[in-house]
């Protein structure tokens, strides 16, 4: 384990672990919720959330851009940015609309061209697989190629299944028992 994964774990579980009861977006109850934009907007993690997630997605081959649904992946995006191009990486970073505009250019994804090019779906958090598949589905019809879908933290509800089955490689930087939780 690298020593940024390590402390992205530990400011997950100190600051964006909360135990109540929540409804998820499966409409399903769980005793935990786990809130990534606690963290993820937080000037100290976001470089590591950047350093695990480009460690994450080094062995995908070709990639030229990172983004996800807004906005649970905004930020994620943004620090893979920045971290890949403190490397030399030229990873760009997209944003996906939940919808069109309605106006302007009426663009759901928003950032460089990416027809004919290969990115990753980021997620904060999954739980169902619907938000990256969503983002999937829009990229593909701009023309963009998906190498694979990256989230931060994977709840181990049935999402990787879900994201496997639809034809994209998986990918998750922490599960829930390196935060000390369970399904």
């Amino acid at each position: 384990m690298t020593h940024a994964r390590e402390q992205l774990i530990e400011h997950i579980k100190a600051d964006a672990v909360f135990h109540g009861d929540f409804t998820l977006t499966s409409g399903k109850q769980a005793s935990y919720y786990i809130d990534l934009r606690k963290v993820s907007l937080d000037h100290r993690v976001a470089p590591l959330i950047g350093q695990v997630m480009t460690d994450l997605i080094a062995d995908v081959e070709g990639v030229v851009a990172v983004g996800g649904l807004t906005m649970g992946a905004d930020p994620i995006a943004t620090a893979v940015l920045h971290q890949a191009a403190a490397r030399g990486l030229a990873y760009d970073a997209f944003v996906v609309r939940k919808e069109p505009k309605d106006h302007g250019r009426g663009r759901q994804v928003e950032g460089p061209d990416v027809r004919g090019k290969r990115v990753v779906v980021l997620e904060d958090t999954s739980t169902t697989g619907g938000s990256p598949l969503k983002a999937a589905e829009a990229l593909e019809r701009e023309g963009a190629v998906i190498a694979a879908v990256a989230v931060v933290v994977d709840r181990d509800t049935g999402a990787k299944e879900k994201i496997e089955a639809a034809g994209y490689p998986y990918l998750a930087a922490i599960g829930l028992a390196d935060l000390g939780l369970s399904a």
